[in-house]
């Protein structure tokens, strides 16, 4: 999503960020047992679910991604957002809640990276805190050859996404054409190729 950041929220527009945000609440309410409020979104993109989460909670960002943290501190500069890997970032810092959504679990590709990242995970949890990880597709349940499309319309904006779905050992590949049209402007035809690792949900529970 380098080129794509700031078309992101776009692609995902159908997505109901505030109604997710009230189950995740309702979650850390039934089994956070520390008494503190600071939470950690890990692979925050755009910042979307920060938006709703800094209603209930002290709120901090990290990502990988440069351009997609650029879009989510326009959007939440109250908040400091991190550029960081899931996979080895020190935040020197314990939070009551870590939150990895989205499926963003998956780019780590290999159990031996899930097993690390959940351990760093555990690292920055304080005595009592909770760790929500929204998976991918489950190994079991991924299917090896699919694709579909989405569009999205307005009075500035068209685009259509194509994806194409296949996978190579214990990794879902998605090839992603995104072909969009602003006023004004040529249409951009852009390719994003996402690799995330296929784990069954008893892999991530015994990390």
């Amino acid at each position: 999503y380098k080129e794509l950041a700031k078309y992101y929220d776009l692609i995902y527009s159908e997505k109901d960020y505030r109604k997710e945000t009230q189950e995740i609440v309702k979650i850390i309410k039934k089994y956070k047992k520390s008494s503190g409020n600071e939470l950690l979104e890990v692979a925050c993109g755009t910042g979307e679910y920060l938006k709703y989460l800094k209603k209930h909670y002290q709120c901090v960002g990290m990502d990988i991604n440069k351009m997609m943290l650029k879009v989510g501190k326009k959007k939440n500069p109250d908040i400091p957002l991190y550029h960081k890997n899931m996979l080895h970032f020190d935040l020197n810092k314990k939070f009551d809640i870590i939150l990895c959504l989205f499926s963003s679990i998956g780019y780590v590709k290999t159990y031996s990276n899930l097993k690390k990242t959940i351990k760093n995970f555990s690292y920055h949890l304080k005595n009592g805190g909770i760790l929500i990880i929204d998976p991918w597709v489950l190994k079991g349940e991924y299917k090896k050859r699919s694709s579909h499309m989405k569009t999205y319309t307005d009075k500035k904006i068209k685009f259509a996404e194509l994806t194409f779905s296949g996978i190579k050992n214990n990794l879902s590949i998605l090839d992603i054409h995104y072909l969009i049209a602003e006023k004004d402007k040529p249409i951009k035809h852009f390719v994003d190729r996402h690799e995330l690792g296929l784990f069954e949900a008893s892999q991530i529970v015994t990390c």
